[in-house]
């Protein structure tokens, strides 16, 4: 599995980086979002959003009452959260599967409540508090696929360090 790391001075940083994945992707893409409550997910889907052409005046808000929010871009953006469910039959309740293998990207806030091994390939965000703004952003592959992206990451990162 392999991992990568970048730290952000700022929430539009943050931001920045969600939109330079969401630019990358290509649809079926799974990813798993972890961090503490106010340490950017929402920030970071916001961008990748507008990375995968969903109108910049669509309200990204974090689905946490509604647990699933749909953007329409270059590919359907399935902005997916856990925090509120409590166990495996309310999760499976949500009919994820429908949208973790359709053609769209699903993000997933609170990747960590999703019962282990439900998916197998999946890209891991984890963000994490730093000083102030700053947050540190580590990717992990779980696949191939997300093994490119990976490195399509360090490529970005090594040519737009310290640009927002």
């Amino acid at each position: 599995m392999g991992s990568w790391s970048v730290v952000t001075c700022s929430p539009q940083q943050t931001k920045s980086w969600g939109k330079r994945v969401g630019k990358l992707l290509e649809g079926g893409e799974i990813i798993g979002l972890i961090g503490e409550l106010g340490s950017g997910k929402t920030c970071f889907v916001r961008g990748l959003a507008e990375g995968l052409g969903v109108d910049r005046e669509a309200w990204i808000r974090s689905p946490t009452f509604t647990l699933i929010n749909e953007y329409q871009g270059r590919l359907p953006v399935y902005h997916i959260d856990l925090y509120r469910l409590g166990d495996r039959l309310e999760i499976e309740g949500l009919g994820l599967r429908d949208y973790l293998y359709s053609d769209g990207a699903s993000v997933i806030e609170w990747f960590d409540h999703l019962p282990a091994n439900d998916v197998e390939e999946y890209l891991e965000l984890k963000l994490e508090y730093a000083e102030g703004d700053r947050r540190q952003l580590t990717f992990s592959a779980h696949g191939e696929r997300y093994e490119k992206l990976i490195t399509e990451f360090k490529v970005q990162g090594s040519r737009f360090k310290g640009k927002t």
